[in-house]
């Protein structure tokens, strides 16, 4: 079979640098164990992806989309899912802000459900207020 040059998968993928990404991705998922749709001919998964490319024997879009999620750092997750977390930290946070206000009213660990002041510690006055007008 005749050589696969760049200049016959330019006509479908016009930038080189495209071409060049497009083909590592299929080259890398024949390395994985996808289905070939051109005959080997005893050529390796680069040139055997840039033949297929040239073939038109892949669809590319779904080999363009497959290196975007390849090379993304950040899966977007679905809207019910996030929903289900928003619904679920508002409750921990209803369930948290009501027993921390049981535990003060009820005076159990006071101290440590509310902060006090240092200056106010034993609930005195010492009179260093800082709006004397002396």
């Amino acid at each position: 079979m005749a050589r696969v040059t760049v200049e016959d998968c330019i006509e479908k993928i016009s930038n080189r640098f495209d071409l060049v990404m497009i083909a590592a991705q299929r080259a890398r998922s024949l390395a994985a164990g996808a289905e070939l749709t051109v005959d080997r001919d005893n050529d390796k998964n680069p040139v055997v992806a840039l033949r297929e490319i040239a073939d038109e024997t892949v669809d590319l879009g779904e080999l363009e989309n497959s290196l975007i999620k390849g090379l993304q750092k950040h899966v977007e997750r679905d809207d019910q899912e996030e929903e289900i977390d928003i619904a679920a930290a508002t409750d921990d946070f209803a369930t948290l802000a009501s027993q921390t206000s049981a535990a003060v009213l009820l005076g159990d660990g006071a101290s440590e459900a509310a902060p006090r002041f240092e200056d106010d510690v034993d609930g005195e006055d010492d009179g260093s207020d800082a709006s004397d007008d002396d």
